[in-house]
């Protein structure tokens, strides 16, 4: 009678919790792993080391100097404001751009919206590495170059795009103009696609005018998408670091240091790993802050 009773005994709810959602937590365990050991571990040890005094031969704790270092540095203030200025001057615009191919896209058939989304998708497949070797092509100094061969047309001078210090933040700035939109186009054409045409239809009975439609219907319902574009991409533009360093090491004259870039010299060119820990997480302040103030502003009248 014992053992019966004690065959039918329900299960502790400790016991049926873990068998109903043990496998469950097995599996998350992995990327929480992951996650622990690529990732915080990582940035706990690198704040640790920006406190630090941290090379090849020695390690020495020195508190926040290396933080006090980058107050007087001039490279690093320049760097901060080459990232600032490539940020502005390319964010805005390459939203406009992608806006406005999307705009004019949405209103193709089908078919013809297929071929330009694959297309204009095509270059983000390609590397960094590849783009800004392109690029280099058409930014050769010589006339061979494809766009000193542009200008020649014209009876203009061939222009040493990458190799002057007034020129070579504006190259890096038109290669990203030029570069890939196909990412945010898909996004803008998806948003389109889900406005609901009875908005449309209502706006048409009221006779009102395609700017009206625009600018009370159109615009409204993807400013979700657009503030979406806007924070990745200055978190993008803030790290930029393939171009610079392929194309023109940060020169001439520190006219295209960027703080990606200075950090990766500070650490494996003159191995201030601590130094470059400091840089780093004052790159990551200032993106968060960019960010939360991105959030406060533009997402107040977003509709979601």
């Amino acid at each position: 009678m014992q053992t019966n009773l004690a065959t039918n005994r329900a299960p502790s709810p400790r016991a049926a919790f873990w068998r109903e959602y043990g496998w469950a937590y097995v599996f998350i365990l992995t990327p929480v792993l992951l996650f622990l050991i690529f990732t915080l571990y990582p940035v706990i040890s690198a704040l640790i080391m920006s406190f630090q005094h941290y090379s090849i031969m020695e390690t020495t704790w020195i508190g926040l100097d290396n933080y006090e270092r980058l107050v007087s540095d001039d490279v690093f203030w320049k760097s901060m404001r080459n990232t600032v200025i490539f940020t502005v001057g390319t964010v805005p615009v390459n939203i406009v751009i992608t806006f406005a191919l999307a705009f004019f896209i949405f209103q193709m058939k089908n078919s013809a919206q297929t071929f330009f989304k694959a297309t204009l998708y095509l270059p983000t497949v390609a590397s960094g590495v590849t783009i800004s070797i392109v690029w280099l092509a058409i930014f050769d100094p010589t006339d061979a170059g494809l766009l000193n061969r542009f200008l020649g047309w014209f009876g203009l001078d061939s222009v040493i795009w990458l190799g002057q210090s007034s020129s070579a933040l504006f190259s890096l700035m038109l290669m990203n103009w030029l570069g890939s939109h196909g990412a945010g186009i898909i996004l803008y054409l998806a948003a389109m696609g889900g406005i609901p045409k009875s908005l449309y239809e209502a706006a048409d009975i009221d006779h009102a005018s395609g700017w009206t439609k625009f600018t009370k219907i159109t615009w409204p319902l993807l400013k979700p998408t657009t503030l979406y574009l806007l924070v990745t991409g200055v978190i993008t533009s803030f790290q930029v670091f393939i171009s610079v360093y392929l194309m023109t090491q940060g020169g001439p004259n520190f006219a295209t240091t960027t703080i990606a870039y200075l950090i990766y010299e500070t650490a494996f060119k003159f191995y201030d790993f601590g130094l470059a820990s400091a840089q780093s997480f004052v790159l990551a302040a200032l993106i968060i802050i960019v960010s939360v103030i991105q959030f406060k502003y533009f997402s107040s009248d977003v509709e979601y």
